[in-house]
């Protein structure tokens, strides 16, 4: 998955213009669409939910001929890549509230492989890419360049550990973003429970959360399905996972993300809470929760955001946890388009707009 990294992040908080005045039109609120989307080509598609505590407001858009159109798309289903390493977390944190796994575990008590003497990769380092794994396996060789996930199984998962050697790396400690680490978060939390990483999931986040368009295979949503487009606006292939699913295999909708966004809110539930903990600091700027990237703005004010990219669609999700409001963005934009920082830029620019209407 492409995410865009913390220094590109914090430019994008930076750099937040003032949105249109309160009471916006629906004609204004397009047109802020469409100055984030003027480089994008016809048929690309965004799904979008503001959420306000109890109320949320979903806008669809689809450009055609160079306009973009509103459509009623917020059941459509499209891939959200590593917004699915929230749920991850959200499985690891349910795990530890009820006593079945710890956060400083060592990772390797739960892998079909012999303990290496010294390692120290826990499942805490794992959820906060503080683990110094690398960002993707080097064993991975793609089948279907346009399918990148798809055959990498659990035997080629734990070749590479075994030959990385899982104790070493001198980012250890630091903050590297890595799908493998989530990945492998994942895996092993289906391992310490005996079932698949796809059973926790839908247990303990989409039923959970009311969840009930959300999928682990594009096979599954039917004529639900919004086609992902490539860098170059043509259709393009799903991405299915394997052994890596918890780091990217997710596809949701605009309604179930805000559902999970409002379920944020809710302090009663100790697991979103344990996720939304800093549990690393990289700057004083960003920090880090379990799964979630915590970035201070200007104004001070404190986001907890992800976004998503995969070869055919880009997402972002981001919210305000103090003035309970939040943004979803799901888009057919290819993360490998040169402007697909654009979705994050429209996500930031609309929070900035929910807040200005609270004040």
């Amino acid at each position: 998955m492409k995410t865009i990294f913390p220094a590109i992040l914090l430019s994008i908080v930076t750099a937040l213009a003032p949105c249109p005045q309160p009471g916006v039109s629906d004609g204004e609120l397009l047109q802020l669409i469409g100055e984030h989307l003027k480089d994008f080509p016809d048929q690309t598609e965004l799904a979008i939910a503001m959420v306000d505590v109890g109320q949320t407001r979903f806008q669809g858009v689809v450009k055609e001929n160079g306009t973009l159109k509103s459509t009623d798309n917020e059941e459509m289903v499209f891939e959200i890549g590593s917004i699915t390493k929230l749920f991850t977390s959200v499985i690891l944190a349910s795990l530890v509230n009820e006593g079945k796994v710890r956060l400083e575990e060592p990772v390797h008590r739960y892998l079909p492989m012999p303990p290496r003497e010294g390692s120290k990769i826990t499942l805490l380092s794992l959820a906060n890419h503080t683990s110094g794994l690398p960002r993707m396996p080097d064993n991975m060789s793609p089948v279907d360049p346009d399918n990148p996930y798809k055959n990498y199984r659990p035997e080629n998962l734990e070749a590479f550990l075994k030959g990385y050697g899982i104790e070493r790396d001198s980012m250890m400690g630091r903050y590297l973003y890595s799908n493998l680490g989530t990945g492998l978060l994942g895996y092993v939390l289906g391992l310490s429970q005996g079932v698949s990483y796809e059973d926790l999931l839908r247990e303990r986040v989409f039923d959970r959360y009311g969840m009930k368009q959300s999928y682990t295979r594009a096979s599954d949503a039917g004529n639900r399905l919004v086609r992902g487009l490539n860098a170059r606006g043509e259709v393009t292939s799903n991405w299915d996972f394997d052994v890596l699913m918890g780091a990217g295999g997710v596809l949701s909708t605009a309604r179930d993300l805000a559902a999970f966004a409002r379920a944020q809110f809710n302090e009663k539930d100790s697991d979103l809470m344990l996720t939304q903990i800093p549990t690393h600091k990289v700057n004083e700027r960003l920090k880090l929760g379990l799964g979630w990237h915590i970035v201070q703005g200007e104004s001070g004010k404190e986001y907890h955001c992800h976004n998503g990219g995969t070869g055919g669609y880009s997402s972002s999700l981001t919210v305000n946890m103090t003035d309970k409001v939040a943004v979803i963005i799901l888009s057919n934009i290819s993360a490998f388009h040169p402007a697909a920082s654009q979705v994050e830029r429209l996500c930031f620019r609309l929070i900035g707009r929910m807040e200005q209407n609270r004040n």
